[in-house]
């Protein structure tokens, strides 16, 4: 653990809602199995789900990044510093998410699969709150965007801005406004535009609308930001507090040494922007625009996440409301040579994860322990009171909020299909687990279930600097990853956690 506990700077309501608490740990007891109605006295939730953020976060250590709103938030929760996604890109991982299931459950591997065609009676999260009497709403991207990703039966009102082509725009400039055949124009935009002009200030309107209503309420509220999803596109004001100068370089710029090209990309979700070449490398230039973009278009949702919370205030709700913030995956930006996400590298990942909630005896604190997003959605039933339902893959992580330095997952998970856009079925599916030092990977076949390549790595540089596998110097390493990988993540659970084994039995 990173952080202590800061006693003195515990903020009054948190405060005085934990003392108001029974000593029963950090839900309370009674609360558990309540029939399904709605209770007042559980606490709400404020579900926050932000496309491609990576931890480029001041509370994360980042030294450029202007952040103080999640930072602030930060402070008053846990922050989880290795927290992982199942696949790194947005449907699979969401689906991962909102289910509680892994993607070889879900069978979403791409982004245009259904949960609902393999799982047609899974009780999604919100789902499972609404029927124990939360009212549940969706503002913003939460699923995958297009209409046909959509969950109606998740949220106890229809989904506002959740679907891209009628939520708002990406772009203001005539230029850039979408022709026939393509949304894509340029990769960045700078326009002196209030921050309602494009799709996350209006997302962030509506959340802001919407609590003010729902204050009455017992809520699920989920809001879905999309920047800093390509294109970088965020108001003027955002970019201007950021030094074009002071952007700094991709660590590591090129790829690992003896990597397969397996574990690769070409970058495709960049190149089809108009002022990116579809092949061949960026300028210097463009490249530090597009991180100066990234860095504005996070700051730009710092800001809607700082309205929330105020608004949380503002309603007399904040001692009463968990708040979780989390990314679907990572994002590269010119590390390893690559760009955006659809790998199973450490940067894309690798995710944010925030969880703040006034059960806790813990604030302003960081645990290294790992942990997946497949954690939580059994952590959100824990923390308000509801019993975890059966069939999650995931664990509660309240009792490691509870005690940050207790031991927890000896591993995590995530995986990623080759050929990325298939029509069928993946060809190979690489299964990657990741140790508190090492990541492990195999590219498997998914007819004969044979291995086409393997890659591990060490992480004395924080990225991947070069694949290690099959040197004699790290035999044994690789014979304990590879059996962790094989054992599954059943196996790599902690023990003791004082809450039931649930998980499905395969």
């Amino acid at each position: 653990m990173k952080g202590i506990l800061m006693g003195a700077g515990i903020n009054r309501f948190v405060l005085l809602f934990v003392l108001a608490l029974p000593p029963s740990g950090i839900v309370m007891g009674q609360m558990r199995g309540n029939v399904v109605g709605n209770d007042s006295s559980r606490p709400n939730v404020l579900f926050i789900a932000v496309d491609d953020l990576r931890p480029q976060l001041g509370c994360y250590g980042d030294k450029v990044a202007i952040t103080p709103n999640i930072d602030r938030l930060a402070k008053m929760g846990v922050v989880f510093n290795r927290a992982y996604c199942q696949q790194a890109v947005c449907a699979p991982s969401r689906a991962s998410v909102m289910t509680g299931r892994r993607p070889d459950e879900t069978k979403v591997w791409d982004l245009k699969a259904h949960f609902r065609t393999a799982l047609p009676d899974v009780v999604t999260l919100p789902q499972y709150f609404k029927q124990h009497g939360y009212d549940t709403r969706n503002v913003g991207k939460i699923y995958h965007d297009p209409k046909n990703a959509q969950d109606p039966i998740s949220w106890s009102a229809p989904e506002i801005m959740a679907v891209t082509d009628v939520a708002g725009p990406k772009y203001i400039l005539t230029e850039n406004l979408p022709t026939e055949g393509s949304w894509k124009a340029a990769a960045t935009e700078c326009v002196d535009v209030p921050d309602s002009a494009y799709v996350d200030g209006k997302v962030g309107d509506a959340a802001v609308h919407l609590l003010s209503e729902l204050k009455d309420t017992t809520f699920f509220l989920a809001v879905g930001f999309r920047r800093p999803h390509l294109p970088f596109t965020a108001p003027k004001r955002y970019w201007d507090l950021y030094e074009a100068d002071n952007i700094p370089w991709p660590a590591h710029d090129r790829a690992p040494e003896n990597v397969p090209a397996i574990a690769l990309h070409n970058s495709v979700e960049l190149r089809g922007y108009s002022d990116i070449p579809d092949i061949g490398p960026l300028s210097p230039q463009k490249i530090r625009e597009l991180r100066h973009g990234y860095y504005a278009s996070v700051s730009y949702i710092d800001h809607q996440i700082g309205r929330l919370i105020d608004e949380l205030e503002r309603q007399g709700l904040l001692a009463n409301t968990v708040i979780v913030l989390w990314s679907d995956h990572g994002f590269h930006l010119g590390e390893l040579d690559l760009w955006s996400k659809t790998t199973n590298f450490e940067l894309d990942t690798r995710v944010p994860l925030i969880v703040a909630s006034p059960l806790l005896h813990y604030q302003h604190v960081h645990t290294d322990a790992l942990v997946e997003l497949v954690d939580i959605y059994p952590t959100l039933a824990d923390l308000v009171g509801l019993p975890i339902p059966p069939g999650l893959a995931g664990t509660s992580m309240a009792p490691l909020m509870e005690n940050p330095d207790r031991a927890w997952k000896k591993a995590v998970f995530s995986q990623f299909p080759r050929p990325w856009m298939y029509k069928d079925k993946p060809e190979v599916m690489g299964y990657s687990v990741r140790t508190a030092d090492y990541r492990y990977t195999e590219w498997i076949a998914t007819n004969d279930k044979s291995i086409k390549a393997a890659e591990l790595y060490y992480y004395k540089d924080g990225v991947e600097t070069a694949n290690l596998v099959n040197q004699a110097a790290f035999s044994e390493k690789q014979a304990v990853m590879k059996r962790l990988l094989h054992d599954g993540w059943r196996n790599a659970r902690p023990e003791n956690t004082g809450r039931p084994d649930l998980s499905v039995k395969n």
